[in-house]
């Protein structure tokens, strides 16, 4: 019987299925926001998909996390004035998956292919890969999440109106080896799960607050490490509500405890096999002329493209000072309080951590972003600026490196910056900075709780 992870070609995937006597598959493909989007299909219908594509209604591109469309924010791609038409779609053969709570069930990842690869994230991510061998080297990644675990439902979250929420354990816990223990069947199935539908995890502990964890998904090749990115919050958070839990990747969900992160370990090879391009035996701290360059670019555009890498309202109530994220496009090397942090290492580890998204951005476009900006930075053979010393909130920093406060803010950045458009086409840049507008817009219409309380009596 064929493993799912060795299924490569269009035959591959019509042979493990017939092994398997499905009559159904799974298929799914990711929007805007990261959300995956899918549907049970038939046999004969996946086979004519595997070698012709099939169609799929655009909305999906056109509508916001909440199934809202987007209207009166300049969205051209689709919407009512085009009627919402279907679109073509490509099966991946590669991406085949079990599913561990389906016995025998294969998922296949695909994605949007005509005009609407244009902005379909999975596809961005892949013309900067392409730039990236253009240029002559190979990119890997590892994505790291934190991620709140609690004892509700979906029913129960929404009876209390997102409040009182009951963590899965109380305090804090951070590294904690008797919550790990205690709860260690939990672990076991988290960790068999990552394994079984090769997102497999390097590392999994508790952080510091009530019922939070931290996941450190093994590193590969940036496409794959993508996929795994983006496989993981969903399944995660399937698997959370088949044992009675919600996982949420939102970035700040309570005033009381630190956000979360999504933090990015990259690094660059040479495809002419000699090695580390990020490697240097004889520099300081081992960095490349080639790492500093790519940082560079990574700190010159961090501005620019800050709505790609927070890309919820929720996402700027992480980014302040003494919370663990960045507030200025700062580096430095083995610095937690900065952006970008530099890891030396060996010809085999040297690389860049990428710490100012949060858990909740979607990793095809947070990772097409950073490595874009660092790309840009090697085309262009920029410097750096100085590296912070110490600690980067309690220091004043060029203005250059000043960060957007707000989504609104950052999305018209975005729109501005020609060099994103450069990056990653202009129908890209300006659907999904439209899309953000809207994300802003949809949160104006409502009244917060700090409103109540700081108004409602005393004004």
């Amino acid at each position: 019987m064929m493993n799912p992870r060795d299924v490569r070609t269009i035959a591959d995937a019509r042979q493990i299925v017939e092994e398997r006597g499905l009559s159904d598959v799974k298929v799914g493909l990711y929007d805007v926001d990261g959300v995956m989007r899918g549907k049970y299909m038939c046999k004969e219908k996946f086979f004519s998909a595997l070698e012709s594509g099939f169609a799929f209604c655009d909305v999906v591109l056109g509508w916001d996390s909440n199934d809202q469309l987007y209207e009166n924010v300049g969205v051209k791609y689709t919407g009512w004035h085009t009627a919402y038409p279907d679109a073509p779609v490509r099966v991946l053969p590669h991406s085949c998956r079990d599913v561990p709570f389906e016995p025998d069930m294969l998922l296949f990842l695909c994605e949007f292919d005509g005009a609407a690869a244009s902005i379909c994230p999975r596809n961005v991510l892949q013309r900067v890969l392409q730039r990236a061998e253009g240029l002559g080297f190979d990119a890997y990644a590892a994505f790291e999440y934190e991620f709140f675990l609690f004892n509700e439902t979906p029913d129960s979250v929404r009876e209390k109106g997102y409040r009182n929420l009951k963590p899965i354990t109380p305090g804090f816990f951070g590294y904690s080896m008797l919550r790990n223990s205690v709860h260690a069947e939990l672990y076991q199935e988290l960790l068999e799960l990552a394994r079984r539908m090769d997102f497999p995890i390097e590392g999994l502990h508790t952080e510091t607050g009530p019922g939070v964890l931290e996941a450190a998904l093994m590193v590969d090749g940036a496409a794959n490490a993508a996929d795994k990115a983006a496989l993981f919050k969903t399944f995660v958070k399937v698997w959370a509500q088949r044992n009675e839990m919600m996982a949420t990747f939102m970035a700040k969900w309570s005033n009381d405890y630190p956000g979360q992160s999504g933090h990015i370990h990259m690094s660059l090879r040479h495809r002419d096999g000699s090695g580390s391009a990020f490697f240097d035996p004889d520099g300081p701290k081992h960095m490349s002329r080639l790492q500093r360059q790519f940082i560079a670019g990574q700190q010159k555009l961090m501005p620019q493209l800050l709505a790609m890498m927070a890309q919820t309202v929720n996402a700027y109530s992480r980014l302040i000072p003494g919370f663990w994220a960045p507030t200025d496009a700062t580096w430095a090397v083995e610095n937690r309080t900065t952006a970008l942090r530099v890891i030396p290492g060996s010809d085999k580890s040297q690389r860049v951590e990428f710490r100012l998204g949060s858990a909740d951005a979607n990793p095809y476009i947070a990772l097409a972003a950073a490595l874009g900006a660092g790309l840009w930075g090697i085309e262009n053979e920029l410097e750096p600026e100085d590296e912070v010393i110490g600690n980067a909130y309690a220091q004043e920093h060029p203005e250059s490196l000043s960060l957007p406060l707000s989504l609104a803010d950052a999305a018209r950045e975005l729109h501005r910056s020609e060099v994103a458009k450069e990056l990653f086409g202009a129908a890209f840049v300006e659907h999904y900075a439209a899309t953000r507008l809207w994300e802003c817009q949809e949160f104006r219409k409502h009244i917060t709780d700090w409103e109540l309380q700081r108004y409602f009596e005393i004004i």
